[in-house]
């Protein structure tokens, strides 16, 4: 089968490998669609931190925004699934620790990370093999693309209820990228009145596309009592301009992760009486999301502006835009397509 390999910062290869074989208590899963997001950026230019921690090593298989459907079965896995398509969690914990046994196996010690942290291929290739207790079966409704926003849709779910919007509240998210969008999308259809606060007037013209109205820079920021306020980009500067920005009482929410490191003064933080959450990872939202999808309560599929094949993977995650790609912040691959 072909394969999207990293072999070093900024090196790769699509390479021609065995297809895997599904182990006891695998699947072996037909790809169909695999999202690239930042953390396929970073581990692209060596800035990614589990590199530098000896939790992710070269050569490196990204890919763990995906779909596909069941090809094979390993021993011990019910043969129900054959066929299914299906999504997976990213996050496999060791299944015994403390951590693991309360069901947070997201932040278990030992986890590996599907194609970013610990030894096990990702997504992007023709087909991967993964633990059949991560697999989330998708209903008909829930086609290839949306099953690859999944994983992404999990990550701003957990964050849209972190910020615990209703009708009665106003919701500011910082950052109008994959994420942004999708916590935006997550808020509204839980009621809030959504504002968006963007750098490029790019961006913020596509969020309008998207039916939101209240589209603003920093400098055009209106002077409104935001209940919470969600940071979902990648500025270093912004997790403290959330807490300066949100209510006393309010909420901040931290989903998105900046190159370098974010402070905030947690006098502010305990004189406004603010709850601080941070959110890491989709796992215990993905059910949810699934079928916020299927039901028809979120539409992300305008967030993808282009397909593109094994061989275009590489240019992407150096920056460069597909030809004709449309407005949308996410790039989908399908493996199945061949050339540029």
């Amino acid at each position: 089968m072909r394969a999207f390999v990293l072999t070093g910062p900024r090196t790769y290869e699509v390479q021609d490998l065995p297809k895997p074989s599904a182990a006891p208590g695998e699947v072996v899963v037909d790809v169909e669609r695999v999202g690239v997001c930042g953390t396929d950026v970073e581990l692209f230019t060596g800035d990614m931190a589990y590199l530098h921690q000896g939790l992710a090593a070269y050569p490196l298989r990204l890919g763990h925004e995906w779909s596909g459907r069941v090809a094979s079965v390993g021993q011990g896995v019910d043969v129900g699934w054959l066929g299914r398509r299906v999504t997976g969690d990213t996050m496999l914990g060791c299944g015994t620790c403390r951590r693991c046994a309360r069901g947070q196996q997201h932040v278990c010690e030992q986890r590996e990370e599907l194609g970013v942290r610990g030894p096990r291929p990702g997504a992007l290739a023709e087909q991967v093999a993964v633990p059949a207790s991560s697999l989330h079966a998708l209903p008909a409704s829930v086609d290839a693309v949306l099953g690859a926003l999944v994983e992404p849709g999990g990550n701003a779910l957990r964050a849209a209820r972190a910020a615990a919007p209703d009708r009665n509240k106003r919701v500011l998210v910082l950052g109008p990228g994959t994420i942004g969008l999708l916590v935006a999308m997550f808020a509204r259809a839980m009621g809030a009145d959504v504002h968006l606060m963007g750098e490029t007037q790019s961006s913020l013209d596509f969020a309008g596309r998207l039916g939101f109205e209240r589209l603003w820079r920093e400098d055009t920021l209106p002077d409104l009592p935001f209940d919470a306020v969600v940071d979902a980009s990648n500025a270093s500067q912004l997790p403290a301009l959330a807490l300066e920005l949100v209510e006393p009482g309010g909420r901040v929410v931290y989903i998105g992760l900046g190159r370098e490191p974010s402070r905030i003064d947690t006098r502010t933080l305990a004189l406004k009486d603010v709850t601080a959450v941070g959110v890491l990872s989709a796992s215990p939202a993905l059910d949810a999301t699934v079928t916020a999808y299927a039901d028809g309560l979120v539409d992300p599929r305008p967030l993808v502006g282009a397909t593109v094949g094994l061989d275009q993977v590489g240019s992407i995650l150096a920056g460069d835009r597909p030809a004709g790609a449309g407005a949308g912040p996410k790039i989908h691959v399908d493996p199945r397509l061949s050339g540029e």
